[in-house]
């Protein structure tokens, strides 16, 4: 089954948001993802969770200032350890790679999609806790493990309403990110339709920090950063060759 949407260059590379609804969840999520959110939510509440969106929908000019600021040094790059790197420390290919493996390329983060998003359990946590998005918190005795859990459960089950996660293994790319949701039947579609060479020229066009080094990269930081092997989607929603 895929997405009924219609898919245009904008939409793809976060430059339309056009499909997104802003309002209903406080951030933005795809239409046609909305709904099976809603539903995921209700079962989570009756398995005691209070499951709620830490961030949706990010256009290509948000995706790019994050990019360029940690690219410029302008805000902190982590390790694998939740660490700073020493970006001076590092030549750009190696720059380019550090800041990889936390944050999505602009024009090829899934959240231009409005079908990936970031999720916590705010009942888990005080009024004064500072959100942090990280592994520590999903798994162990951290506050949202039992969420976590619980949703292993209902995606390893397929009764998590289209929703997986993405990142769930450490292939060498992108870190795992258990916070990370993806509704696969608005993914898969989105992702069989990304074409390399449209978002090539989307970035040529633009001021992206350290061009150069992405462009003369460019299969590799897709192989390992952007490509999402079929093996990760439901078996219902893989992407066919």
């Amino acid at each position: 089954m895929q997405a009924a949407t219609s898919l245009t260059a904008g939409h793809l590379y976060g430059l339309d948001s056009s499909d997104i609804d802003f309002e209903t969840m406080g951030c933005g999520i795809h239409r046609e993802a909305l709904r099976p959110f809603q539903r995921l939510q209700l079962e989570a509440k009756a398995a005691g969770f209070e499951l709620v969106i830490a961030s949706g929908y990010r256009d290509f000019e948000r995706q790019l200032l994050i990019w360029n600021a940690k690219a410029n040094g302008e805000r902190p790059v982590l390790d694998q350890s939740g660490q700073p790197v020493d970006m001076a420390q590092l030549d750009p290919w190696q720059q380019v790679q550090a800041i990889l493996r936390w944050s999505a390329l602009p024009g090829a983060s899934r959240h231009h999609w409005g079908s990936d998003i970031d999720i916590y359990d705010r009942a888990a946590i005080a009024d004064d806790y500072q959100l942090q998005l990280t592994t520590e918190e999903t798994v162990g005795s951290g506050p949202f493990a039992p969420l976590h859990q619980w949703l292993d459960q209902q995606i390893n089950t397929d009764n998590a309403q289209g929703f997986f996660r993405p990142y769930q293994i450490d292939q060498g790319g992108i870190a795992p990110e258990r916070w990370h949701l993806s509704f696969a039947p608005l993914s898969s579609s989105f992702q069989q339709e990304f074409a390399l060479d449209d978002w090539v020229a989307v970035i040529q066009a633009r001021p992206v920090a350290l061009k150069n080094t992405l462009l003369e990269n460019i299969d590799r930081i897709f192989q390992h950063y952007i490509d999402i092997p079929q093996e990760n989607y439901p078996q219902a929603f893989q992407l066919t060759e």
